[in-house]
């Protein structure tokens, strides 16, 4: 169990004050100057160092993304772009973070710009967060007047400007590519790759898109060591996590755990536990809606890593954990997803723009069960065809869940179709 001295974000649940001074009684800001002294090369070797892996979902390591940026530049300005677009369902983690927290990720954009040369960082922010973008451009307009940022940022000698971006609400542009198109005015479509942001990005010069909680964490690693943020969880899968747990707990909240913690500990120590008790549980999303469901048998041993969750066939993902107990009529809930991504498909790839609409029919059947038996490999089948095919990861998001539901509850989306075609679907639940 994380130890309360271990925690990174301190103020996370906005019981002390967010502002500047706040802050910095909690540590932060401290010391910024001489770890910016400490050079571009160290600070990127100390989050290598550190096992950081990107808290946005892919878990692609965060040191090696920052060294893929130009060490010279070529006349091109460099840019850090913040992906605060939090629109997979189920996550809110990162909005606690600039609501309470909100110095923690502006010291953290100062020190990986310098890291990557880059003299400006673009925060994109959700359309729906209003409050968010509120704290944030405060705690931004704090540190200007402090001269954290701006010019001779920290009297560091480094220049450093970070604007803040508002979103429309798009899903898409939580999308890495899909994000710079909409910060540079045009549609929220996903680019081809490559070129990748790193070669040519937001408007054509060198660019890394990293997660909130990703950039965030940077300043209490380098300040207090990467040993000590790799001192948690397994190899591969270090430091601590924001987990955002929601649905058939006793008490949903956002925590930050340390990796690696067995699902039912995280669950029982901080949730109060599954509603019902423990054996009430029936699946479980770990990562956020793209990510395919776990069921009881494999929630028994769960342990929340991206390495863990990927041999069972799921994901980390943004380690938003949606709980669903017996209660849950399962077959409507990823039918439900199937609903959103059909709606937030950008449409520019042929597989995602008809296929998720295909799926989402073939879905909305299923609960009611007027289907074939046959359809259900059909659906598989089509989710096969999406997987995979498209520009960006849409396509595979709203495969996931799908693939998942028929790997573990097949046997209930049959029964429902026999009941139906018996007549006996009076004693089901999803009349």
């Amino acid at each position: 169990m994380l130890k309360d001295q271990d925690r990174i974000f301190t103020n996370l649940y906005g019981m002390h004050d967010r502002s500047l001074a706040g802050a910095r009684k909690r540590g932060h800001w401290d010391g910024t100057k001489a770890i910016l002294a400490r050079g571009r090369d160290r600070i990127i070797e100390e989050v290598k160092a550190s096992g950081l892996r990107g808290r946005g979902g892919a878990g692609f390591p965060t040191g090696l993304k920052w060294s893929f940026m130009p060490k010279q530049s070529d006349g091109r300005p460099c840019y850090l772009v913040v992906n605060a677009d939090e629109s997979e369902p189920g996550t809110c983690k990162d909005r606690e973070i600039m609501r309470h927290d909100p110095h923690t990720l502006i010291e953290g954009c100062l020190i990986a710009s310098f890291a990557m040369g880059a003299g400006a960082c673009y925060v994109y922010i959700r359309g729906e967060y209003i409050r968010e973008r509120e704290a944030l451009q405060a705690a931004i307009d704090e540190a200007y007047a402090a001269g954290l940022v701006g010019k001779n940022a920290c009297k560091s000698g480094f220049d450093f400007d970070i604007y803040l971006a508002h979103g429309a609400g798009a899903y898409i542009c939580g999308e890495e590519t899909a994000l710079l198109e909409s910060l540079e005015g045009k549609k929220g479509m996903p680019r081809l790759k490559p070129p990748f942001p790193a070669g040519a990005g937001l408007y054509g010069c060198p660019t890394t898109v990293n997660n909130v909680e990703s950039i965030a964490v940077v300043p209490t690693i380098l300040r207090r060591g990467p040993e000590w943020f790799a001192g948690f969880g397994r190899p591969n899968n270090t430091g601590t996590k924001l987990f955002g747990i929601s649905g058939h707990v006793n008490n949903p909240c956002v925590v930050e755990e340390e990796m690696s913690i067995t699902l039912k500990e995280l669950l029982d120590r901080h949730c109060g536990g599954v509603r019902g008790g423990w054996k009430n549980i029936k699946a479980v999303i770990p990562g956020g809606s793209s990510v395919p469901l776990l069921n009881a048998e494999q929630c028994n041993e769960a342990i929340m890593d991206f390495d863990w969750l990927r041999d069972q066939k799921s994901g980390l993902g943004t380690a938003a954990v949606i709980v669903m107990d017996q209660s849950t009529d399962v077959i409507k809930a990823i039918w439900r997803l199937s609903k959103f991504y059909k709606h937030e498909s950008c449409g520019q790839c042929t597989p995602c723009r008809e296929g998720t609409g295909w799926m989402m029919r073939v879905m909305d059947r299923l609960v009611r069960g007027e289907a074939e038996i046959e359809e259900i490999d059909m659906l598989l089948d089509v989710t096969k065809q999406v997987e995979g095919h498209t520009i960006c990861a849409l396509g595979d998001a709203a495969a996931w869940p799908i693939q998942g539901l028929v790997r573990h509850f097949r046997g209930e989306i049959e029964d429902r179709i026999k009941a139906k075609q018996t007549g006996r679907m009076g004693a089901m639940a999803a009349e």
